[in-house]
Order: C-alpha cells, then sequence, then structure tokens
C-alpha cells in the first residue's frame, strides 16, 4: 500500500470556497476513480490557507491508472477549472508506511 498526500496552497481567503466547490462537485468525481480517501483536511495552525488530501492506492501502478481515469473523465475536466484559479502551489508525496504504522 502506498500514500498520496497532496498539499495544495490557496489563494489568502479562498478556503471556504474551494472546500464548498469541493464538496458539492468535485469530491465524488474523485471518490468514483481513485478510490481510497484516507482524508481531507484545511490548515488551522501553521502555514494558512493549505488543503491537504491523502489517497491510499495498491502501488504506484494504481495509482497511474486511476488518476489517467481521473483525468479522462469529462466531468472532472469541466470541474478543475472552477477551483485552478484559487490555487497558488500544488505539491504531491508519495508516502510507504512503516512496518509497525497503523495504515501498512
Amino acid at each position: 500500500m502506498i500514500y498520496e498526500m497532496r498539499t495544495y496552497r490557496l489563494k489568502p481567503g479562498a478556503t471556504p470556497a474551494y472546500l464548498r466547490l469541493v464538496e458539492e462537485r468535485g469530491i465524488a468525481i474523485q471518490k468514483h476513480h481513485l478510490g481510497g480517501l484516507v482524508g481531507y483536511f484545511a490548515s488551522e495552525i501553521g502555514p494558512l490557507n493549505e488543503i491537504v488530501h491523502i489517497w491510499a492506492y495498491v502501488d504506484m501502478m494504481d495509482r497511474e491508472r486511476r488518476r489517467a481515469t481521473l483525468a479522462a473523465d469529462p466531468g472532472w475536466q469541466a470541474f478543475v477549472p472552477n477551483i485552478q484559479a484559487m490555487i497558488d502551489t500544488m505539491e504531491s508525496k508519495i508516502l510507504r508506511p512503516a512496518a509497525f504504522s497503523p495504515l501498512a
């Protein structure tokens, strides 16, 4: 199992609108294609205006296949422009749990 942690730094003040759009229109499409949502978070302390979402995959091939089907979905393609203007930076990390991790 691997985990992808995606961190988006949003423009100041954009967090409520971003979360509303994702909740109303985006997350269902993502969950349909990506499957294993571990968590979706907004920062409160530390770097502000950050969104972090974590997805579980069997392996890198599973991730590549699922992300490709998401990218090809016309509903996702129509949705993405609604949030792109709110995002300043994006970062993606692939995490492998340690043998003793509860998520291993």
